[in-house]
């Protein structure tokens, strides 16, 4: 399956803070759907640009960052009013966003408060993970400053709407130059990004959509709440003869390890930071760590 051909939406969000645990919201939520030639150029673009209603003040800083007031989001509609339009936008294409975690983790939180869950995109790619494989000598690997090595131009940084186009643009042009693969998987590869998981039945979608698993002892049971599970399932082995080899298939394993890099799902939530964002921890974005279980029978 050529990616090219495939839905592309790169997301932003602002935020009154850092920390989406610690009673943060989400005041502005942008998604700017790319359309690509059979060549890999952005042929159009589709921008959607909400603000929203975060049910608390704005601090002062954030007002100077954004330009964002509490005036400005007073007459807005709350998250659950665009809730179900932002899953749609999501759900079934692939996502972009510069610091996925970070995005992810606001959303993910607001959506947990109704009681909804994360869309699972057909892929989860990161920005920032790419601007450090295509450019590893770079000191910055914001997006302003990988914006300007690519030759895309960023207008407006810290509004949702132009963060978004501009990390879309990002990708496409990263991989245009970097020749990257065509079809999903490839492409999958090259970014080290998230997509579905391979169908040997041991992680599944459920009703709703969420991944859960779908054999052992959390079957059922969404993937995310067992991170030390997936660890687990990353080192088992199973006896062979006389030797050992491992109890899961590589391209499982190698999901594994893509789905706790991505969604940060082997660290707890982080508390409360003052400052900057690497104070704060942007790529834990954990659930809290599960009561362990006995090893034994982990297959069912």
């Amino acid at each position: 399956m050529d990616w090219r051909s495939l839905r592309i939406v790169a997301f932003d969000t602002e935020t009154t803070g850092l920390n989406p645990y610690d009673g943060d919201r989400v005041m502005e939520f942008a998604a700017v759907e790319l359309f690509l030639t059979a060549e890999g150029q952005v042929r159009d673009v589709r921008a959607h640009d909400w603000l929203i209603n975060p049910g608390i003040p704005i601090p002062p800083k954030v007002v100077q960052l954004t330009g964002i007031t509490d005036d400005a989001v007073s007459g807005q509609p709350p998250f659950e009013k665009r809730a179900a339009e932002l899953v749609g936008l999501l759900a079934g294409a692939i996502c972009i966003a510069h610091n996925f975690p970070f995005d992810r983790g606001f959303i993910a939180e607001e959506l947990r408060r109704l009681g909804r869950a994360w869309p699972d995109p057909l892929a989860e790619i990161d920005t920032v993970d790419l601007s450090m494989k295509v450019f590893p000598q770079a000191q910055s690997h914001k997006l302003g400053d990988l914006a300007k090595r690519l030759g895309v131009t960023l207008e407006g940084a810290h509004r949702a709407t132009n963060d978004a186009e501009a990390c879309g643009r990002c990708f496409v042009e990263m991989t245009r130059r970097e020749h990257a693969p065509t079809d999903l998987h490839g492409l999958l590869d090259w970014a080290d990004a998230l997509g579905e998981p391979p169908p040997n039945g041991v992680i599944g979608r459920g009703k709703d959509g969420v991944l859960c698993f779908t054999s052992g002892p959390y079957a059922g049971e969404p993937v995310e709440r067992h991170p030390l599970h997936m660890h687990w399932m990353l080192m088992a082995v199973e006896r062979v003869g006389k030797g050992w080899r491992p109890r899961f298939p590589e391209s499982l394993r190698r999901w594994c390890e893509r789905f706790l890099k991505v969604r940060g799902a082997g660290r707890a939530r982080q508390g409360g930071k003052g400052g900057g964002a690497d104070e704060w921890g942007l790529d834990s974005n954990a659930l809290p760590l599960p009561e362990a279980r006995a090893p034994g029978g982990l297959n069912g």
